[in-house]
C-alpha cells in the first residue's frame, strides 16, 4: 500500500502522527462521520458546498477510489474520493474534508497530493478537473499544475452537474445555464504537463 505522508500534529501531548494513504475496505466504518462532517462545515462557512451521503462515501471507499488520513490509532482525519466522468475522459478529486480541530496542519495539502496521485495512476490519461468556492483548495490546486478554465472546458456530464443541486448557490449556476457561478473551475491536463506526478 502507498503511504503518502506521515504528518506530526502540531500541539498535541504525546505529539500524534497522521498517515494520508488510499482507503480500504475498513475504512468504510468512517462514512457517517465524514459525511456529517462535510455538511456541518458547509454550514459552518457559510458557502455551497454538495451534500455526500454516508452511502456514497462508502461505495467510493469500496470502489478503491478514496483517500483518507487516519491517526496512529486509526481515528479519522481527513478524506477526499475521485469520481470519473464522460466514461472517463474526465476525473474529479471531490468531498475534501478534514475534522476541524485537525484543520492547518498541512493534513488537506497531503490528502489533495494523494488523490491527485492516485487519480493519475488509475485514470492517467484523464484530465482533473475541480469547481470550488475554497480559496485554499484553490492554491493547493494550483500547486499541482491546474489552471483556471471556463465552466465550458470542464466535463459536461450531466450527473457531474447534479452532485451541484444540494450546493446552496445552485440557483444560481441554473440561472447561468451552467456557464458559470460562484465557484472557480480548474483543470489539470495531462497533455500540457511536462511535471508528471508531483
Amino acid at each position: 500500500m502507498h503511504v503518502h505522508n506521515i504528518i506530526p500534529a502540531k500541539e498535541a501531548e504525546p505529539p500524534v502522527s497522521y498517515i494520508v494513504r488510499p482507503a480500504t475496505s475498513a475504512d468504510a466504518q468512517y462514512a457517517f462521520l465524514i459525511a456529517e462532517t462535510i455538511t456541518s462545515s458547509a454550514k459552518a462557512r457559510g458557502t455551497g458546498i454538495a451534500g455526500r451521503t454516508p452511502e456514497m462515501i462508502r461505495r467510493k471507499i469500496l470502489e478503491g477510489k478514496a483517500v483518507v488520513a487516519v491517526a496512529e490509532d486509526g481515528a479519522w482525519a481527513g478524506f477526499a474520493y475521485i469520481e470519473t466522468w464522460d466514461d472517463g475522459r474526465f476525473v474529479s478529486n471531490s468531498g475534501l474534508i478534514v475534522r476541524p480541530e485537525l484543520r492547518g496542519m498541512g493534513i488537506a495539502a497531503a490528502i489533495k497530493q494523494e488523490v491527485f496521485r492516485l487519480s493519475r495512476e488509475l485514470f492517467p490519461q484523464a484530465k482533473i478537473c475541480s469547481i470550488t468556492t475554497s480559496a485554499a483548495v484553490m492554491k493547493l490546486n494550483s500547486r499541482l499544475g491546474f489552471r483556471p478554465v471556463s465552466f465550458a472546458e470542464i466535463t459536461q456530464d450531466d450527473h457531474f452537474w447534479e452532485g451541484c443541486r444540494s450546493c446552496a448557490n445552485y440557483g444560481i449556476l441554473c440561472s447561468k445555464a451552467r456557464g458559470n457561478c460562484l465557484c472557480t473551475a480548474l483543470l489539470f491536463d495531462p497533455e500540457e504537463s511536462c511535471a508528471g506526478m508531483p
